[in-house]
């Protein structure tokens, strides 16, 4: 199997071949997602899978209700724990990501409804044939980002944001080359150019109508390729 040249050791090939790029929708899993990319942040991807087993013991299985009540005792307890990052700032944004979460579950009915809202409702499909083409950001993570941030969420740069957005399917950043881009849907169709999807976009949902003016008001820019995925 010709994979994307990222996926490199067996956890990440086994990552690769199984999860990253199959959209997600369960809440659950989603902030499994969104606090394991804020936790990768200056790490590799391969720190932060070798640890994923940690964190779900240590993390009460990733339920943001339970971590949303954390007090000084589990902030400790965490810091204790050298299976997971032991950083301070990392644990905090993790309980407070939480109670934003569940802030967001409730007024859209999921954290999936709210998500899926910055790519309207279906993966973008990406064609590269290069990782050096693959953008570190683009105009949906820096929304995504901004409103992430409005709300009181941390660890949410928009490059963290992408991350996020291709783990959990919102696109499908699998090369061209590589069997998983056609598994997921990337042979069938072509997405249109995000500004021209944009220009079109008229739902008149009263929810996505913050969204639709930050999408209206963020002009792309150019940005240097990552050399590699992670």
């Amino acid at each position: 199997m010709q994979r994307c040249p990222w996926a490199t050791t067996e956890a990440a090939i086994s990552y690769h071949d199984k999860e990253w790029g199959v959209p997600v929708h369960e809440d659950r899993v989603l902030f499994e997602f969104l606090i394991l990319e804020g936790a990768q942040a200056g790490l590799s991807w391969n720190t932060i899978l070798n640890k994923r087993e940690n964190y779900r013991k240590a993390l009460d299985g990733f339920r943001p209700e339970k971590i949303a009540r954390y007090g000084k005792r589990d902030v400790q307890r965490l810091l204790r724990n050298d299976g997971i990052v032991r950083n301070r700032l990392k644990i905090a944004a993790t309980i407070e990501n939480a109670k934003n979460f569940l802030a967001v579950r409730k007024e859209f009915g999921s954290f999936d409804a709210y998500l899926w809202t910055f790519v309207g409702g279906e993966s973008i499909q990406n064609r590269w044939r290069m990782l050096a083409e693959v953008p570190a950001h683009t105009v949906e993570s820096d929304a995504m980002s901004r409103d992430l941030l409005r709300r009181g969420f941390k660890f949410v740069g928009s490059t963290i944001c992408y991350a996020f957005m291709q783990a959990i399917g919102m696109v499908n950043d699998h090369l061209v080359t590589c069997p998983r881009y056609a598994e997921l849907g990337g042979a069938g169709h072509r997405r249109e150019k995000l500004t021209a999807r944009k220009a079109n976009h008229t739902s008149s949902d009263r929810k996505s109508s913050w969204l639709r003016a930050s999408r209206h008001g963020c002009h792309g820019s150019p940005v240097e390729p990552r050399k590699c995925r992670r």
